[in-house]
């Protein structure tokens, strides 16, 4: 069955993508993460995940980088913390995105690879997906998906950062480590 799967880097993709294929599913992968910060990271994350793609032999989909759209729709939350309505917000651009790209490509299903992250909360990933069809809320972590993503990256070398991805979040981690 295809699935079409938003995948916001490597590292998450790694143990994600290969339980889908365990589980029986064709997935497409979708690299469309306007919310990463600067452009450079969002070009080296795409990089790994290319490298992912072609490990796995999976059709990789890439939009490009329209960080100042994603912008619109967060910039009044910077001031919020980790996990608040910031990340709902961005959940919301970037699952949106793939729910069109899902039906524009007649894919029954999609997911994200967000749900890996012992940083994200799956229950508010959830939350956001629910509003949109062909939604799955497969959790991610579970069956030590986390684990099995940093092994797996580190196996294929691939690059593991060190913030979820958007300016604001960059910007908490380096205050919290001053």
């Amino acid at each position: 069955m295809p699935m079409l799967v938003h995948i916001c880097c490597a590292p998450c993709g790694s143990a994600s993508v290969l339980r889908l294929l365990k589980a029986g599913y064709a997935p497409y992968l979708y690299y469309a993460n306007s919310n990463i910060y600067p452009r450079k990271e969002f070009n080296k994350r795409q990089a790994y995940v290319r490298k992912l793609a072609e490990y796995f032999q999976l059709p990789l989909i890439e939009e490009p980088w329209d960080h100042d759209s994603w912008l619109e729709v967060t910039a009044h939350l910077a001031d919020e913390p980790e996990g608040g309505r910031r990340c709902t917000a961005c959940f919301t651009f970037n699952l949106a995105m793939t729910s069109r790209k899902a039906r524009e490509l007649e894919i029954p299903n999609f997911t994200t690879t967000l749900t890996i992250s012992p940083y994200k909360s799956s229950k508010q990933i959830f939350a956001v997906g629910s509003e949109f069809d062909g939604f799955s809320s497969i959790d991610f972590k579970k069956q030590e998906g986390y684990a099995k993503s940093i092994a797996l990256s580190r196996e294929l070398g691939f690059y593991r950062q060190q913030y979820c991805g958007c300016e604001f979040s960059l910007g908490q981690k380096k205050s919290a480590s001053s």
